[in-house]
């Protein structure tokens, strides 16, 4: 097998790997970009529902968590949420902007993928697919890559970039390759879970779960100091929605969640208005008046509150306001890494210079994007991550290249 020469080997032809290859040959650097998988980017294709939320509008480092919060805001602070919006409409992909900063195409994420692709064909960079790395090794000038599959070869390069993404969602082929190269080559890798998950229940909670799934309420939903309001969903298998996929990775075995439901609301003056106004209606419909129908049954009859709400005290009525406001609640465990959009953990940074990416003991190699340990709240937080680091890389290596 002949020997291949080129000035830069990205493993992964996610976010990240496309970012960077297209700014690592911006200064005529040779790149080869090689994922397993039959196409690239498939990641951004199923996101969003099909639309990409690409990045959002109000993109900090306080929106993602780390061993080290301070480590993305080198990467952030260079390449913005700002910069990859006008690289969208420069090719001309129309986009809004929904809840929360949140922004996705108006058209397909497949247009976000072309526009990748695009940006490396015109740097000239090579795309290898259904391509396998079967080993890595270092020497005194760089990297020697053996590479399987439909992209069989043997390669020298200067860099190697690791850009596999993480554990979540394995039907689309992620391992946990990436923790392994760095492992391989000294670097620590932090504990790794899974997150942006669903939450799952004990079947004590989940039989009654079951009865009201598919019912969506808002709630403020907090595990410790942290909490986030958005939308909650009741499933079969327990928790979801963004405001459970926030939460879920803050969450921990053995912790409760506190739900609030109509946060920013006064419950106890809504039912006092209900008992004033017809006492004889029941407890769980009043409660339906403010809450989702099935809901408030669901909660009417787990807890117990029967009878007309103008025969129960205003003592009763303020504890049903607090448990509707204040509910506690236990998850067994999270739907796995099947489910969870993003890994949290990875490549320890305190091994990674912020700056470039790259690992400080080896030089030539870097690990940007979800392999390390930076992970984004739900709403486009991963993907602004994956462009800031591969531009990172990337211009880092194009100025080592020039």
């Amino acid at each position: 097998m002949a020997l291949e020469t080129f000035d830069t080997v990205i493993l992964g032809a996610g976010a990240a790997g496309m970012m960077c290859a297209i700014h690592a040959a911006a200064r005529g650097g040779r790149v080869l970009v090689v994922d397993h998988a039959k196409a690239p980017g498939e990641k951004i294709r199923i996101s969003g529902g099909g639309r990409c939320n690409f990045t959002n509008i109000g993109t900090a480092a306080k929106n993602f968590i780390s061993a080290n919060p301070h480590f993305a805001k080198s990467a952030l602070g260079r390449y913005t949420q700002h910069d990859f919006i006008a690289l969208v409409e420069k090719h001309g992909i129309a986009w809004h902007e929904k809840t929360l900063g949140q922004l996705f195409c108006d058209g397909s994420a497949k247009q976000i993928v072309s526009m990748l692709l695009d940006e490396m064909n015109q740097a000239g960079c090579e795309l290898r697919l259904s391509t396998t790395l079967d080993s890595i090794e270092r020497d005194e000038s760089g990297f020697v890559v053996t590479l399987g599959g439909e992209g069989a070869a043997k390669i020298r390069s200067r860099h190697f970039v690791v850009a596999c993404g993480g554990k979540s969602i394995p039907k689309m082929g992620a391992t946990g390759l990436g923790y392994q190269i760095a492992e391989k080559f000294g670097l620590a890798v932090t504990e790794t879970r899974p997150a942006l998950v669903p939450l799952t229940f004990g079947e004590d909670v989940l039989a009654g779960f079951r009865e009201i799934a598919g019912v969506a309420a808002n709630a403020s939903v907090s595990c410790g100091r942290t909490s986030f309001e958005e939308a909650l969903l009741f499933t079969h298998r327990g928790l979801s929605g963004p405001a459970i996929l926030q939460i879920s990775s803050y969450w921990r075995e053995r912790q409760p969640i506190r739900i609030v439901f109509l946060p920013g609301d006064d419950v106890f003056a809504s039912l006092l208005s209900a008992k004033r106004e017809n006492g004889r209606r029941a407890i769980s419909t009043a409660l339906g008046d403010i809450l989702p129908k099935r809901l408030a049954a669901y909660l009417a009859e787990t807890h117990g509150w029967t009878g007309p709400i103008g025969e129960a005290s205003d003592r009763k009525l303020a504890a049903i306001a607090e448990t509707v406001q204040n509910w506690e609640v236990f998850p067994i465990g999270t739907e796995g890494y099947r489910t969870a959009e993003v890994t949290l953990g990875g490549v320890y940074t305190a091994g990674l210079t912020s700056r470039t990416m790259e690992a400080k003991a080896v030089d030539g190699l870097y690990f940007i994007g979800e392999v390390v340990d930076v992970t984004g709240w739900l709403g486009g937080y991963n993907f602004q991550w994956a462009w800031s680091s591969g531009w990172a890389a990337g211009t880092a290596i194009s100025e080592r290249t020039a």
